[in-house]
Parts: C-alpha cells; sequence; structure tokens
C-alpha cells in the first residue's frame, strides 16, 4: 500500500493491483467506492477504486485487433488493471509508478513501452498523470481510460446529476446510438458512452449531504463513459481517449511515434458542498 496525505485528503494505492487508486478521502468523507472484497481476492477484478485502463478501454468487438495482418487477443479493459507496477518514487503528496512491456505483455500488444502513472494530492485534488513512451520501432496504438467508481448511494441515483452540454451518445445496453438528455440512473443497468461530452471538464452531483466530485482533463479525452448497477452504491464516470473498440474501429484512436511520449492528465476534486 502506498499512502499519500495533504491536510485531511488521504489517497490510498496498491502497485500490485494495477496502481489501482483504492481510497480517495477528504476531511473524512470517500469520494470513491471500493468493494473490499475483490481487492482481497487476487483472481478476481478490482470493482472500486479507480482501475486504469491501458492499452484498450471497454470490450474489442470479437476480442482481437489487427495487427500487421493478423489478428491479436486483447481482454476487457486492457492488461494494465491486471498487473502489478513499480513504485518509482513515493514521496508525502506525490507518487510515480511505472509499468514496463515485458513477456506478459507482448501477446497482447506486441510494441515495447513504459508506461507512468504519476499521482498527485493537492488538497482536495488528485491528478493523475499518465504518460506512454513509445521504444519500438513502429507507431504505437494507444486507447487510454481511467474506470473511477465514485460513492454514490442506491437511494441519491434518482437525482444524481452529471453537469454536461452533450447531445450525443451510445447506449452500451442497447447497442445503438441514442440522443443525449442527461442521465437516468435507476435502471438495473446503465451503460452509456457520452461522445460528445462539453470541453475538459464536468460535475458529478451525488445527492444531499455528498459533496460534489468536480473533474478535468486532458483534451485527447474525446469519450465519457457513465457505468452503474441497480443495488452498488457506485457511479462511474470515465473518461476515455475513443470510443470502445477503438484498437479494431481505429475511430479516435491515439498513435504514438518511435521514440515519442504520449502524455495526458485526469483531475478529481471534491467540490464544496
Amino acid at each position: 500500500m502506498v499512502v499519500l496525505t495533504d491536510g485531511d485528503s488521504v489517497v490510498e494505492l496498491v502497485p500490485e493491483r494495477g496502481a489501482l487508486v483504492s481510497r480517495f478521502d477528504v476531511g473524512g468523507e470517500p469520494l470513491l467506492y471500493l468493494d473490499a472484497s475483490t481487492l482481497a481476492d487476487p483472481t478476481k477484478n478490482v470493482r472500486g477504486g479507480i482501475p486504469v485502463l491501458f492499452p484498450a478501454a471497454g470490450v474489442i468487438p470479437g476480442g482481437t485487433y489487427p495487427v500487421e495482418g493478423r489478428d491479436v487477443a486483447m481482454r476487457r479493459h486492457g492488461f494494465a488493471r491486471d498487473l502489478p507496477w513499480e513504485v518509482r518514487t513515493h514521496e508525502k503528496h506525490r507518487a510515480v509508478l511505472a509499468l514496463v512491456a515485458s513477456e506478459k505483455t507482448r501477446p497482447e500488444y506486441p510494441w515495447d513501452f513504459e508506461a507512468r502513472l504519476t499521482l498527485t494530492l493537492t488538497g482536495e485534488a488528485l491528478r493523475l498523470t499518465f504518460a506512454a513512451e513509445n521504444r519500438d520501432t513502429r507507431p504505437m496504438p494507444l486507447h487510454l481510460g481511467y474506470h473511477p467508481y465514485f460513492h454514490v448511494p442506491q437511494a441519491n441515483k434518482a437525482i444524481t446529476r452529471l453537469d454536461t452540454t452533450a447531445t450525443r451518445a451510445w447506449d452500451n445496453q442497447a447497442q445503438a446510438p441514442v440522443p443525449y438528455t442527461g442521465l437516468d440512473l435507476t435502471g438495473a443497468e446503465v451503460d452509456l458512452h457520452v461522445l460528445d461530452p462539453s470541453g475538459t471538464r464536468t460535475t458529478l452531483s451525488r445527492g444531499p449531504g455528498l459533496r460534489p466530485v468536480e473533474l478535468s482533463w486532458s483534451s485527447s479525452f474525446k469519450t465519457l463513459v457513465v457505468w452503474t448497477l441497480r443495488g452498488r452504491d457506485f457511479v462511474c464516470v470515465e473518461p476515455w481517449t475513443a470510443p470502445g473498440g477503438a484498437l479494431r474501429s481505429g475511430e479516435g484512436l491515439v498513435h504514438v511515434a518511435p521514440g515519442e511520449t504520449f502524455s495526458s492528465d485526469f483531475e478529481i476534486r471534491a467540490g464544496p458542498r
């Protein structure tokens, strides 16, 4: 466990479970949801915290994508959340973790790379800076996402709001495009991909008694996914650099030139009551 503190803000990281941010509390109030049983069981995907989705976010149709004339299999949400990351730096307010290409990554992603995740806690804000260096001789495709689970009690979901002027979305449950007219989080499962999020920031209002969560991100993030399940006290608001399946479709896919580094920021801040 890696712990960051600043004033009455606390962040906990678990390097062995994909550099997962498992806790972010401000003034004793948890901003994140965590199912601790999934964190304790290495055979399960962790449900909660802030999983890092790299080098693919979401599910690739058919489970494979083309690489130099052959199909390569990629697991759901990529492998970064499943592998241990190395702690490079750990200070009171800041930590740097790294994941380097290996025999565990090359079968799914045949490029040499180094990914670095820098976490900086400043007051009531946590900034995640992701950098991916292409150490290969070929351009490297990249689809990055974050999957933060924000603590929202089931009883509050009917009044939970997301501040956006978006007009278009993809309903991943219905597998159909839909107009975006606001959130209805009361269904059994909501899996909505907002395709034109307004600018590079939004606010998730979580209902009475809970501080809103203010989110901001780099312009490289083009899609915002909202996901929740009935009976679970979370709402995920996930910035992705491209729509789901981008490694196969190529839509919005980032390409990093040999020797170059892709970098992006994502910030989570506790808003005023």
